[in-house]
């Protein structure tokens, strides 16, 4: 698995690569590595290893950005900008984590108004009348 580590670090397009890579070399290679890629979750959008993660890990970068060369972003040399900065950054990540719970229950409401639309639309569906016992035995 350090191998798929690996590849995460990089994202995406590194599982790509592979995926091609493999089916360029034999096709049950590409399409094994296809199927590890999709049945871990790494080549789709949603839920908790698309998309979300990958905004989540570069959000988590770009705070850490700084943290290698003394700790969060270097000073401007103003202390009321670097302030500015700091509070602005916080207020800006507070609202991106309402926002994404905002879309969560959004997608719940909308599920659940379609399934409750089929199940009504289904209780609302005329019985299909039924052949007479004597046809079929006979």
């Amino acid at each position: 698995m350090e191998l798929a580590q690996k590849l995460d670090s990089y994202g995406k397009p590194a599982w790509i690569a592979l995926t091609v890579l493999g089916f360029m070399a034999w096709w049950p290679l590409g399409l094994a590595v296809l199927a590890f890629t999709i049945g871990s979750g790494r080549m789709f959008c949603g839920g908790k290893r698309g998309f979300g993660r990958w905004q989540e890990e570069g959000a988590e970068a770009v705070r850490n950005f700084g943290s290698r060369f003394g700790g969060g972003f270097p000073s401007s040399g103003n202390r009321a900008f670097d302030e500015y900065r700091q509070e602005t950054l916080r207020r800006l990540e507070d609202e991106q984590k309402d926002f994404r719970s905002f879309l969560d229950r959004l997608r719940q409401a909308k599920d659940k108004a379609e399934f409750d639309q089929f199940m009504a639309d289904r209780r609302n569906r005329p019985a299909a009348p039924s052949a007479p016992m004597d046809d079929v035995q006979n």
